[in-house]
Formats: C-alpha cells, structure tokens, sequence
C-alpha cells in the first residue's frame, strides 16, 4: 500500500470527524426522536411474551450501525500514518465485534443470541491478527 500524500490528510481527517459525528448524531437523534416514538406505539411485537425483547433488539441494531462507522473512521485513522497492515485490520474488527456482542447481552439481557455470534468473530479474527 502506499502511504496517504501529505495533501490527502486534511480531507481524509474531515472524513474521520464526519463519520465521529453522523455516528454521534444517528444514536442520539434516533433513540430520542425516532426509537423512543416507535417505542410507544401499542402495537409492537411481543416476543417472549412482552415487547421488551423487540425493543432491546430494535435498539442494539440501530446503535450498531454507530459502532461499524466509528470502526471505519479508526482505520481510516489509522491509514493517515502508515499504511495498514492486516493485524491492524483485523484487530479493529475485532474490538468492533466485540462491542457489537456487548449490545445485545446488555438491550435484550442476553436472550438475542447474535452475542455469542458476534464475541465468536471477535475471538476468532484476534486469533488471526496474532
């Protein structure tokens, strides 16, 4: 790979700042104007006997998406100072995996089984970066 032009790290830092702050405003804004309105509606699913499960789910998902894109800004980073190497790579990925298995144990107390998915990845690609 061939390390960024000195001229580049501007822009690719305003990318890294864009992405910190859509990440920012997606979880905020959605859990307070979008999220917590669904959330009211009478006629949500009910899973496992209450909408509890359905609620946790809609919320670990939608505040996943924060987590991809703060993982892409560190790459991108991360490539500001010398080109990336696989390692590196894969270890943000990891912690990102890592993170996202951390969400659904704590929105749906466990009982939506991507964690266990999600934690097996983030093993598994810390594994092949050592």
């Amino acid at each position: 790979m061939v390390q960024p032009h000195w001229a580049l790290t501007p822009v690719l830092t305003v990318a890294v700042i864009l992405l910190f702050l859509t990440g920012l405003a997606h979880s905020y804004l959605g859990e307070r104007y979008i999220l917590m309105r669904l959330f009211r509606r009478e006629n949500l699913p009910k899973m496992f006997g209450s909408t509890d499960f359905t609620t946790g789910t809609l919320r670990f998902v939608w505040h996943l998406l924060t987590v991809v894109w703060w993982g892409i800004a560190i790459l991108i980073l991360l490539a500001m100072d010398e080109p990336l190497q696989t390692r590196v790579v894969l270890q943000v990925f990891s912690a990102v995996a890592l993170v996202s298995g951390l969400f659904p144990l704590y929105f749906t107390r466990g009982r939506h089984l991507s964690w266990v998915v999600f934690f097996a990845v983030a093993a598994l690609l810390w594994l092949a970066a050592t």
